[in-house]
């Protein structure tokens, strides 16, 4: 299972066909990199299930999605979540719940497929309205493979200051790590 899932992610190519006109940037959805990955999927003779379930923690609710990959025995899975603003302006609530849905659901398979999206990542460079600050250094989001290598890093001793100086980190982002 491992083996064909290491192939798979190797093999898997899944371009930003998408255009925000508004942010000027290119991205992929999670349409794209199931169109992309389906005949992997079929010629490593592998299974893909991808299932939400809403969770509310205090006034927060969110969207958990789960993508669970099978060769019939054995399985892999990945969760990714996304918060539901049912207030959302612009959208109905099916509209606000099906956005977080999709977009959970996108960064389930990033973490499934180890899709990186480098420093030209739609949601660190979507400056949402707000004047662009200027830094050139990408953000450090979690549910991807350089969360992953740095909180390895940290958890091995490695210098903050080096994850600093490299990456724009937030606080959510800070705390997961275990860094002030």
């Amino acid at each position: 299972m491992t083996e064909k899932l290491v192939k798979i992610q190797n093999e898997l190519k899944a371009p930003k066909n998408q255009f925000n006109a508004f942010g000027k940037y290119k991205y992929r959805n999670q349409e794209d990199i199931l169109e992309a990955v389906k005949p992997l999927l079929y010629k490593h003779g592998l299974h893909l299930t991808i299932t939400d379930e809403i969770h509310q923690i205090g006034d927060l609710i969110y969207v958990q999605a789960e993508a669970i990959l099978t060769d019939g025995e054995n399985y892999v899975s990945t969760t990714a979540q996304a918060g539901i603003d049912p207030n959302r302006k612009g959208m109905d609530i099916a509209q606000s719940f099906g956005s977080s849905s999709s977009y959970a659901r996108k960064y389930c398979l990033h973490g499934l497929f180890l899709i990186d999206d480098g420093s030209i990542d739609a949601d660190s460079t979507n400056t949402h309205d707000k004047a662009p600050v200027e830094d050139d250094k990408a953000w450090l989001n979690k549910n991807t493979p350089q969360f992953n290598k740095a909180l390895k890093f940290i958890q091995e001793g490695g210098d903050v200051n080096a994850l600093l100086a490299k990456y724009k980190i937030s606080k959510a982002v800070r705390e997961e790590l275990n860094i002030n």
